[in-house]
């Protein structure tokens, strides 16, 4: 029987399919044939991304898929659970110098996924460039995989003990959006910013940057609509594994926290709201708060249980899909990618809109700041408006790229 820590699969549905992943750009064209091997080579460390579902009476659990993962060279996507997608819950694209590795975010988050990407582009470097890198810091095929990485993520911790927080966000019915017919035309946007300007920025004003990007994407939604009294709830993604003190668990356990721009807010200088922000980011990110995280997920998991598996994924999924904040603001933390820092030229994360209107993915990578903006409609104005108060406030940006997301589904037929 499953455990409440591994991943709840029933969560996606067409409607929504709750993708995430990595796109990366490097300073040569793909080889498809390479690529590949370097993706079968990882089936050894990785097993646990190697997997396809196996439906119960009343669940969809994971196994071992034998099947190799979809290489395609097209930006296409593929719908998973699907023979296209040789029944695996992950894939791999690519087109000219980029390549993207998409993956169900109901099996891992942004923490667990970014060894495994870093691991493929050490693989496949090796290959392409001949280089003997040094592999300190990747997770390589030979290796022992740990059980922190593997086993329960929270061994030892009295998840039944734990007591609600001593604050709490309270919901908003009636919060500002941005789509309001939640209608799916989703676009991406990239941009590159400076790190030296960025961590500027966040020392004059006593910040960090998922807090910087939050409170100025507060201010382009809000310059966007300024007659609107609605709040603006923008959401902030949380890894509760790293603050109860796991690092390298490959499971899904990131969430949010969520901050509030009122309308009588808006006449607050730059630096107050940043400050404001930053408690109320502080306050819900205590380890009491990701014990009781963890405590609501185990009780939901267990009143899950009795449930038919047609009841799982119909109601279930269609809650998960309601929206519920204005934006989400996710910073990833990866670090420099070590010796192969000078192949690489950008690299992105990637999410699904799912239940929010727009998605601002942030990662640090060689000396700057790649901005993934998600949204799950066309138009350009926020964009645009977002750009504008990032220049007010002193960074400066390059916009690499604007498309169509054209992000992979999931089916469970």
């Amino acid at each position: 029987m499953s455990e409440f820590y591994d991943p709840l699969l029933y969560i996606s549905s067409e409607k929504y399919p709750n993708m995430m992943g990595a796109e990366v750009t490097l300073k040569e064209d793909v080889d498809g044939a390479m690529l590949s091997e370097a993706v079968e080579a990882l089936r050894e460390r990785y097993p646990y991304f190697y997997v396809r579902s196996r439906m119960t009476e009343n669940d969809i659990v994971l196994v071992p898929n034998p099947l190799p993962v979809t290489v395609r060279r097209t930006w296409e996507p593929v719908t998973f659970n699907t023979g296209e997608s040789n029944y695996h819950l992950m894939a791999v694209k690519y087109e000219g110098r980029r390549l993207a590795v998409e993956i169900s975010h109901c099996i891992t988050d942004g923490a667990g996924f970014v060894p495994y990407i870093k691991s493929l582009l050490f693989l496949y470097l090796s290959a392409k460039t001949g280089e003997s890198f040094d592999s300190r810091g990747f997770r390589l095929p030979g290796q022992k995989v740990p059980e922190t990485e593997t086993g329960n993520p929270f061994p030892g911790l009295d998840v039944d003990a734990a007591q609600p927080p001593a604050f709490q966000m309270e919901p908003i019915a009636d919060f500002y959006r941005l789509n309001p017919e939640n209608s799916k035309d989703n676009h991406c946007f990239r941009l590159k910013l400076p790190e030296a300007d960025v961590m500027r920025i966040c020392r004059e004003n006593d910040t960090s940057p998922n807090v910087l990007f939050t409170v100025l994407l507060a201010g382009a939604i809000r310059g966007m609509d300024p007659g609107s009294d609605k709040t603006i709830r923008i959401a902030i993604g949380v890894n509760h594994k790293a603050l109860l003190g796991n690092y390298d668990n490959y499971r899904m356990f990131a969430s949010t926290a969520v901050t509030d721009f009122p309308k009588s807010r808006e006449k607050d200088d730059f630096t107050k709201l940043c400050t404001i922000i930053r408690g109320q980011l502080m306050v819900q990110t205590q380890r009491e708060n990701s014990l009781w995280y963890l405590k609501t997920l185990k009780t939901r998991f267990e009143s899950f249980q009795p449930l038919s598996l047609e009841e799982k994924t119909g109601w279930i999924a269609e809650e998960a899909a309601l929206p519920r904040y204005t934006a989400t603001v996710s910073y990833t933390k990866t670090g420099d990618f070590g010796p192969l820092d000078p192949y690489i030229e950008e690299f992105y994360m990637l999410a699904d809109p799912g239940v929010t209107d727009v998605v601002c993915e942030v990662v640090c990578f060689r000396h700057s700041f790649y901005l993934t903006f998600l949204q799950s409609f066309a138009d350009q104005g926020l964009f645009r408006t977002f750009t504008d108060a990032l220049m007010k406030a002193g960074i400066p940006h390059q916009v690499m790229g604007m498309e169509k997301l054209r992000q992979s589904g999931i089916t469970w037929r």
